[in-house]
């Protein structure tokens, strides 16, 4: 099942009750295109001044996530991993406040196997709930164009389609966990294609060509993609200011290979790649745009 939403701006929408649980760099877009949507929005994060920035669109600003989700009929978390997303729900209160029959819409970026144990401790307690990460971006955040990836019930996924439109095109790709798995493909693909990308330009510049020219020569062809699009183009202008962090690639890579050792398959390439970003990270690059891996290869060639 997908839907699709107009990117422009969001259309007017019922009066449903969003509670949205972390106002960070996708927290925040998200949350203030639901307020533009016309839905009933409450607001919680850790450092309350991030959430403050969703009053003058219409929201209120929770003390705490029990008070955010109390009247709730969607929850939805945007929060670092797995264990945060844990720690929100079950031991600061969040999930004991919900409503029965509200659903918790996670679209925070965790290990399959969280998520559908989320799943279990949500439902013993009447609340449903579906994974739903994304992929698109800050900018994808701001326009409405997300790729959101939902595993759980196909009757709950069509409940939330009113908030998925605003947000995105929404793929229901199978039961708990499975957006989970989706979006670890995502990140699997993003990252080894940035690794790829960064150290065929750098060959090329280290060989005597202009890393633009080789970009524009070899856009529409098979070499083509977004990450050389986007990503590329950063590595050309050195433009490594935060976007998707060094740190947030390397915990989709190590949650990728749990996932793999969880269900006996062996990610050869994914290993390798992990063990990059990490050594980036080590070597002071973690918080940089996950293009950053460039450096990383460059500094190994001599060439930072």
């Amino acid at each position: 099942m997908t839907q699709t939403s107009t990117p422009s701006a969001p259309a007017p929408s019922s009066n449903l009750h969003v509670a949205v649980l972390g106002i960070g760099m996708m927290g925040f877009p998200m949350a203030r295109r639901l307020c533009e949507a016309g839905m009933v929005v409450s607001v919680w994060n850790r450092s309350r001044t991030k959430a403050e920035r969703l009053l003058p669109f219409g929201a209120r600003v929770a003390d705490t996530p029990a008070d955010a989700v109390a009247q709730a009929d969607v929850v939805i978390t945007l929060l670092e991993d797995g264990g945060i997303v844990e720690d929100v729900l079950f031991r600061q209160g969040a999930a004991q406040a919900m409503r029965p029959g509200c659903i918790v819409m996670d679209m925070s970026s965790i290990q399959p196997a969280q998520a559908r144990d989320h799943a279990a401790r949500l439902g013993a307690l009447g609340v449903h709930h579906i994974d739903a990460p994304v992929s698109g971006g800050t900018l994808g955040a701001e326009q409405g164009t997300l790729a959101i990836m939902a595993g759980g019930k196909v009757a709950d996924v069509e409940r939330v389609q009113p908030v998925l439109a605003v947000l995105g095109r929404s793929t229901h790709v199978g039961p708990h966990g499975a957006g989970q798995l989706a979006k670890l493909a995502n990140q699997m693909i993003v990252g080894i294609t940035i690794g790829a990308v960064a150290e065929a330009l750098l060959l090329c510049e280290k060989g005597g060509a202009d890393m633009a020219r080789v970009k524009q020569a070899i856009t529409g062809g098979f070499a083509d993609s977004r990450i050389l699009q986007v990503h590329g183009q950063r590595m050309i202008e050195r433009d490594f200011a935060k976007r998707g962090a060094v740190s947030v690639q390397l915990k989709d890579m190590r949650n990728a290979l749990a996932t793999a050792q969880e269900v006996g398959f062996n990610a050869p390439i994914t290993t390798l790649f992990e063990q990059l970003f990490a050594e980036a990270a080590e070597h002071g690059l973690a918080d940089l745009d996950h293009s950053a891996l460039f450096v990383e290869l460059a500094s190994r060639n001599g060439m930072a």
